[in-house]
Order: structure tokens, then C-alpha cells, then sequence
């Protein structure tokens, strides 16, 4: 094997790593000369591994790395090392406007909602058939802490994945459509009392699902535990003996949407 680079933080050449064997890219981490860590490749596989650092060496802190730690990583290295900061401010910033401004608009309406402005803002928000924007605006509403902030979570990290691989227009048609059709099905099957962005979530989460089935090379990554846990968590909303309530059909809905997007882009391109 032959040296393809080296660096200071084991942690994200671990995870380098792990994403080189998601392309069938064979390396090993070893420690280093110059730096703690060296990365080692076969030789043959120099070429195509050495782009693969250029763009990680770019931004080292994309989703798709730690996702690849989650789905083909392993918990020995031969040495120790500290965590290194989450830089969760860091990562906002870097974040698409359009990312940035679906998040900060739920949070300011999760709050308006906590500071007494529920039956105002919930009224003009909710699903209403006739009015096209209410289509969409269930998306943003928020009804819990914990129901903001696990919907957020993977909005912006699924959402930032599929934005620098294949463009913010991939994300803007996702969001838009799985809104509306994942809302529409909520509303036409339980009612218009619903709200939350798990139905765009979960299509995100069937996106880059299918979309790294169908086209490995694209740099979707979403790891095969998490779409696991996704899914059994929707099978028990179903099942109805979760402790909290939850939009069922807006999720089933917003995933079909999702792989039918990727289904649909993919081929479109081949």
C-alpha cells in the first residue's frame, strides 16, 4: 500500500476512511511521520482515491463521512485519541440559505407557539384544501421540543447532503412536493389537526436511500442503521404505542415521495 496523505485528526480519518470503503476503495490508517495519522491505499486504487481526499480535504465535516463511519466503520484503531468539537455553529454557517431559513423559521414559530400564540398562528397555518400555501405551511409547525429538534436535526443533515451532491433545485423540488403530497395525505385520511417537517424528513431519508442504492458513486450516503431505525420507528407510529402522537401518513407518504424522486433522477441521468 502507498501513502495517499496524512493529518493531525484520527477521528476524521477514521471516517475518511470508512467512506473509502463505501466506494470499494481498500485503505488503512496507520500512524503517521509528519502528522498523527497516515491513510494508506493499494496502489491501484490511488487515482481515484486521491480525488476522493481532494473534496475531503475541502470540507472535511460533510454528513455523508459520519455516515459512512455508522455503516462500514469499526471501533479499532491503532491508537487513542480526543474528540474533537462539534462546531455546531461552524456547520449552521454553513449551512444553504434555503436550509438555514426552513430551520429558523420553524424554531421562531415553535417559540411564538410557546410564548401564547398557538390558536392565532396554528389557524392560519394548518391544511386547508383551497389554499394552496397551506399546503405547505404544516411543515413548519412544531408542537414539542423534542419533535423540533429531532425533525431539524435531519432536515439539515440530510438536506445538506443532498444540496452539495446534487444541487440546492434537488432540495427545493423534495421539500416542496413531499410537503404537499405527504400534508395532503394526513389530511385527507386523519384530519388537519397535524403539523411537523417529519413528512419532508422522511422523504429525505427515501432519497438519498435510493438514491445511493441505484447510484453508489454520487456521495449520498445515509447509513443502513439509520434508515432501520426510521423505519421501525414508523411502523410503531402506526402500530400506535409510541408515547407521543404522530402525523403516520404524512411520514409513509413523504418517503414513498422521496424514492420516487430518486428513482425518477437517476434515470433521467443515465
Amino acid at each position: 500500500m502507498i501513502l495517499l496523505a496524512q493529518l493531525d485528526n484520527i477521528r476524521a480519518a477514521q471516517g475518511f476512511i470508512d467512506y473509502l470503503k463505501t466506494q470499494n476503495i481498500n485503505a488503512q490508517l496507520v500512524k503517521g511521520q509528519e502528522k498523527v495519522a497516515a491513510i494508506l491505499v493499494e496502489e491501484h486504487n490511488y487515482s481515484q482515491a486521491h480525488d476522493l481526499w481532494g473534496e475531503f480535504d475541502r470540507d472535511p465535516n460533510q454528513d455523508k463521512y459520519l455516515a459512512a463511519s455508522w455503516d462500514a466503520g469499526v471501533s479499532s484503531v491503532p491508537f487513542q485519541y480526543s474528540g474533537s468539537p462539534l462546531n455546531i455553529k461552524q456547520r449552521f454557517n454553513a449551512l444553504s440559505w434555503f436550509n438555514q431559513s426552513i430551520t429558523v423559521t420553524s424554531i421562531i414559530i415553535y417559540i411564538a407557539f410557546i410564548l401564547g400564540g398557538f390558536d392565532t398562528l396554528f389557524a392560519v397555518l394548518q391544511f386547508q384544501p383551497s389554499n394552496p400555501i397551506n399546503w405547505i405551511t404544516p411543515a413548519i409547525i412544531h408542537f414539542s421540543a423534542i419533535h423540533i429538534i429531532f425533525n431539524l436535526m435531519w432536515w439539515m443533515q440530510l438536506g445538506d447532503q443532498i444540496e452539495k451532491s446534487l444541487g440546492k433545485s434537488n432540495l427545493l423540488v423534495i421539500f416542496l412536493l413531499s410537503a404537499m403530497v405527504s400534508n395532503w395525505a394526513q389530511y385527507l385520511l386523519v384530519g388537519p389537526n397535524f403539523g411537523g417537517l417529519s413528512g419532508v424528513v422522511y422523504a429525505l431519508l427515501g432519497f438519498c436511500w435510493i438514491y445511493h442504492w441505484l447510484k453508489p458513486s454520487a456521495g449520498i450516503v445515509i447509513a443502513k442503521p439509520i434508515v432501520g431505525f426510521m423505519l421501525i420507528w414508523m411502523f410503531l407510529g402506526f402500530a400506535d404505542v409510541l408515547f407521543v402522537g404522530m402525523a403516520n401518513w404524512a411520514h409513509l407518504f413523504g418517503l414513498i415521495t422521496g424514492m420516487v424522486l430518486a428513482f425518477l433522477r437517476v434515470k433521467a441521468k443515465s
